[in-house]
């Protein structure tokens, strides 16, 4: 269908949905719940009972081996593929209002129900992980991928915005997953500096990605081009998932001995059997109901940062040009503020890791909120005409929310217990796209409020953030992810 209208410009607006179209989609549902079904693992609760006694941990003063490498590697790959597909819906949405006659605001269902769609999926994805292991879960999310590529054929918009959500719900739940499994890979001297670094790779290339594929192919191609990427992009993610390896624990808790001990082996694991103290403390863990004031500090902390971020990225700093150009300033240069935040943000990421690393996991997180803090007081005190140019906040801005990003997830899944880890990265992962589900929510409805008012709603809650980090935060750098309880209870953990 989409070469057949090469000649009207590959334009497919107001065809008949045909039978074969209808059945192709019925059968991608049909498809991923089937494969949900294969990758299922039986008798879940046994294997979660069982992994429980499994101690699995790669020696402290580890050194980075080639499998390490290829691992970051693999993920930063797989990230930037997940990036890119949310990314390219603002450079489809000027070509499907001119093709399906819309308006903006009926435009704007697509990326709404896109952050929908990875609101959901980071929080079912996080549930999914600590079920069916990470790897599946990653490919899974891989084959929806695939699934969405029709859209590139699509003659109708609803359906369109349909599988929109469908994209967003993969799109969501790569990124927590990839965390959760590259912090039970990683020696803890060389934890931290990955997880920050091959998040902030994979978040920057998407962009980058999403934005040249746009700017070689569409010209000549049309905006559909940009779905059907999902085809062979999702297929390489399904053959990367050769070179991404399944947790060792997991795949010992499904009496999959051999596969772990390769997984090992590489890796410079080892495992064995709690002890009898680690056994009881284990058990005392388990118990202990996931209420308390320290386990409900952190997330709630760490949930309201992703939440702020979430309102500055998808919001604020998208309403920013509007409202410089009507307070006189030149359309290029609101723009190519916000066009230089690519370039700004790149060498933010390394930053960020060599502070996360080096310095302080917690105050690195607390420093970026901070600075974040610090633009949104700029930008407060442009719209009173306080301060003259728009430079300095946005830069603060900018510098900080990407800082903020490329650490906070990181921090989230080195700051909870592996029994949770999955969903609390899940949900902090489902706040960076809540603020943005929001923010989205009032531009369909014309309800932004001015930018003074805006920045003031997200300064509390950001300076509440800042707060409960600095009361709750737990420092995890070097520090063996089984050490960590919701309730401040160390876990008795002897040496591999």
């Amino acid at each position: 269908m989409f070469l057949m209208a090469r000649d009207m410009g590959f334009r497919l607006s107001g065809m008949e949905m045909g039978t074969d179209m209808l059945l192709g989609m019925a059968l991608i549902v049909a498809g991923v719940a089937v494969a949900a079904y294969g990758l299922l693992p039986r008798n879940v609760a046994q294997q979660l009972s069982a992994a429980q006694d499994i101690v699995v941990s790669p020696p402290e003063d580890a050194p980075l081996t080639g499998a390490h490498w290829r691992l970051m590697a693999v993920l930063v790959i797989a990230l930037v593929i997940d990036v890119m597909k949310p990314a390219s819906l603002g450079f489809t949405i000027p070509g499907m209002i001119s093709e399906y006659h819309a308006d903006k605001a009926t435009a704007s269902l697509l990326p709404f129900f896109a952050l929908v769609g990875t609101v959901v999926g980071s929080v079912v994805w996080g549930v999914i992980a600590d079920i069916y292991g990470r790897k599946a879960s990653i490919l899974l999310s891989a084959v929806m991928f695939v699934g969405t590529s029709i859209c590139g054929a699509m003659p109708s918009l609803a359906w369109n915005v349909g599988m929109c959500f469908m994209m967003g719900a993969a799109a969501g739940g790569m990124l927590p997953v990839t965390y959760a499994l590259l912090a039970e890979m990683m020696p803890s001297k060389h934890r931290g500096w990955s997880l920050v670094l091959v998040g902030g790779l994979g978040a920057v290339g998407g962009y980058f990605a999403a934005s040249g594929f746009s700017a070689l192919l569409v010209p000549t191609y049309s905006w559909r081009i940009l779905w059907l990427l999902n085809l062979p992009t999702g297929l390489s993610l399904v053959l990367l998932g050769a070179l991404i390896p399944e947790s060792a624990k997991f795949l010992l808790a499904r009496g999959r001995r051999e596969e772990a001990q390769r997984i090992m082996r590489r890796f410079g694991s080892e495992a064995r059997g709690t002890t009898q103290a680690e056994t009881a403390a284990l058990t005392r863990g388990r118990d202990v109901p996931l209420t308390g004031k320290a386990f409900f500090g952190k997330l709630v902390a760490l949930c309201l940062a992703a939440t702020c971020y979430g309102l500055i990225n998808f919001g604020l700093l998208l309403w920013l040009p509007a409202d410089l150009v009507s307070r006189g300033y030149s359309m290029e240069v609101a723009s190519g503020l916000l066009a230089a935040s690519a370039l700004i943000a790149f060498p933010t990421i390394f930053v960020a890791a060599y502070a996360y690393t080096k310095w302080s996991t917690k105050w690195s997180v607390a420093g970026s909120v901070a600075v974040t803090l610090t633009g949104l007081l700029g930008v407060f005190a442009l719209e009173f005409q306080l301060i003259a140019s728009p430079v300095l906040p946005v830069a603060l801005l900018i510098v900080g929310t990407n800082g903020l990003i490329a650490m906070l997830l990181p921090y989230t899944a080195e700051s909870f217990p592996l029994r949770i880890r999955g969903r609390t990265t899940g949900a902090v992962a489902a706040c960076s796209k809540g603020g943005g589900m929001f923010a989205q929510f009032l531009a369909i409805l014309a309800l932004v409020p001015p930018l003074a008012l805006v920045a003031l709603i997200i300064l509390v809650p950001t300076a509440l953030a800042l707060g409960l980090i600095a009361r709750f935060g737990k420092e995890t750098r070097g520090r063996d992810l089984r050490d960590l309880d919701p309730d401040g209870h160390t876990f008795a953990a002897t040496g591999v």
